[in-house]
């Protein structure tokens, strides 16, 4: 604003001055007359008009460039198998070819099935390089491995499109092999919204690309989840909300966005969980590192240390430590309706019952959504995935490295249990194009997880016959 009023008054006494011409050659000593001439009425947008061109002139003049329109974009997700995954669809190759994605925040490789993937990929959309006339093999083996399995193949590259952005030279993983239950149709593949740090291919991430190119309007993703885990007649695939790039929906959330700084250098979306509230009563919790947090929407529940799980469910009278296929997991009476709150530093977030609610297994007892986490060195002690996500309107900003929650509007609210078509994969025009920078395409081995959320689908899928898968 003050820079504003001092361009009005410098305006004012420097442009709007003019000489009055004279027909003689000035002598030295001789005087001449100034004369100031009545500024004309200029409305703000003739003002704006001006400032804009004056701005590019001098860009223009002093070497600079014009900045690129920036843009921002919306994907509409499908919710898969009441609650257990969310996936959203892009386009690669040229012609665009669209596929179905899990979109993931704990890692960071995008990769889809080749049309030569002979295991774990029936019934699926494949990638046919054949058909791209931009597909570039990059001879580079590609391996991502979970708790459950992995996916192997090899490194390519080539155009993928999302939500109206491009990045043309994309390194992503060809997989022609698949671990069995790692993807369900529709799914071809995973897009890994983590840090590049984390990237197995050891590429830059697409979203990564496109945040650091300043080709979004703010740097920012965000994702609005439905719930269906507690609803009536759920089909395989439903409604799943909305993923955004480059802004966020306002009218998905309300009041304001607390944005919490990463933990340390940015990886994985690290939170430090300051504390919980479990019936009311504040559960100790571990605390430095122990206390890291991956917010991760790849992961259907929430993980954590044994001392903390124990800790919860000891809030909860009836709990006990589930055996068998139900080990690390927790039973407790399907009569109580269990209140869980949760503070990475600032306001207190609920998540529902409904949520906390995993399944029923019996008559009388159910099973908490909460689980006890074995991680590996160097991994987060805590996953925190869509049990709590569904919740909260969830924002991941690139600069300054922060995750930042929301209260859900009464419209995104208004979209829970509600049966619909899904969307369906769809390619869009392009509104706005980054190159990704030059990658070693190394492999990165470091900070990977020793569970992640194939591990935790995989073994619900075998316990209660894949009904979440």
């Amino acid at each position: 604003m003050l820079f504003s009023a001092w361009l009005l008054v410098a305006l004012l006494s420097s442009s709007c001055c003019v000489a009055a011409p004279s027909p003689k050659p000035v002598t030295t000593g001789q005087s001449i007359t100034l004369q100031r001439r009545a500024p004309s009425a200029r409305s703000v947008e003739d003002w704006a008009a001006w400032a804009q061109k004056e701005r590019e002139f001098l860009t223009n003049r002093y070497g600079g460039s014009t900045p690129k329109k920036r843009s921002e974009g919306s994907n509409l997700l499908t919710n898969q198998d009441a609650d257990s995954s969310f996936y959203g669809s892009l386009a690669i190759g040229t012609p665009p070819v669209s596929f179905d994605v899990i979109l993931d925040t704990g890692s960071a490789d995008l990769w889809v099935a080749d049309v030569s993937c002979t295991v774990g990929c029936s019934r699926i959309a494949v990638f046919d390089a054949t058909s791209s006339s931009t597909f570039k093999n990059l001879s580079e083996p590609f391996d991502v491995t979970y708790g459950s399995g992995e996916a192997a193949g090899s490194l390519a590259q080539d155009v993928v499109q999302m939500a109206g952005f491009s990045v043309p030279n994309q390194v992503f993983g060809a997989v022609d092999e698949v671990s069995n239950g790692l993807l369900t149709s529709p799914v071809s593949g995973l897009l890994g919204l983590g840090w590049q740090a984390i990237a197995s291919s050891g590429s830059t991430p697409f979203w990564e690309t496109l945040a650091s190119s300043s080709t979004w309007t703010d740097p920012v993703m965000s994702f609005q989840l439905t719930r269906f885990i507690n609803a009536t007649n759920v089909q395989a695939n439903e409604p799943g909300g909305t993923f955004t790039m480059g802004f966020v929906n306002s009218s998905l959330y309300t009041g304001s966005i607390d944005y919490q700084s990463l933990a340390s250098t940015p990886s994985f979306w690290l939170l430090s969980l300051s504390s919980m509230t479990v019936q009311g009563n504040n559960i100790t919790l571990p605390t430095g590192s122990s206390a890291y947090a991956a917010i991760d929407t790849g992961t259907t529940l929430v993980g954590g240390p044994s001392s903390a799980i124990q800790n919860i469910f000891a809030q909860i009278p009836g709990s006990q430590p589930g055996t068998g296929s139900w080990a690390g997991y927790y039973s407790y009476p399907c009569s109580t309706e269990v209140n869980v709150a949760i503070s990475f530093g600032g306001p207190s977030w609920s998540v529902s019952p409904a949520d906390f609610r995993l399944t029923q297994i019996s008559s009388s007892d159910c099973i908490g959504a909460f689980f006890e986490l074995s991680s590996g060195s160097g991994a987060p002690s805590w996953v925190v995935g869509d049990t709590f996500l569904k919740n909260v309107y969830s924002v991941f900003r690139y600069n300054p490295a922060a995750v930042g929650f929301a209260q859900l509007s009464e419209t995104a609210l208004a979209m829970n249990g509600v049966n619909g078509n899904p969307p369906s994969a769809t390619i869009g025009s392009v509104a706005a194009t980054a190159t990704a920078g030059t990658s070693s395409g190394s492999p990165n081995s470091a900070n990977r997880w020793s569970i992640h959320p194939g591990a935790i689908i995989v073994t619900l899928a075998s316990v209660i016959g894949g009904a979440l898968l």
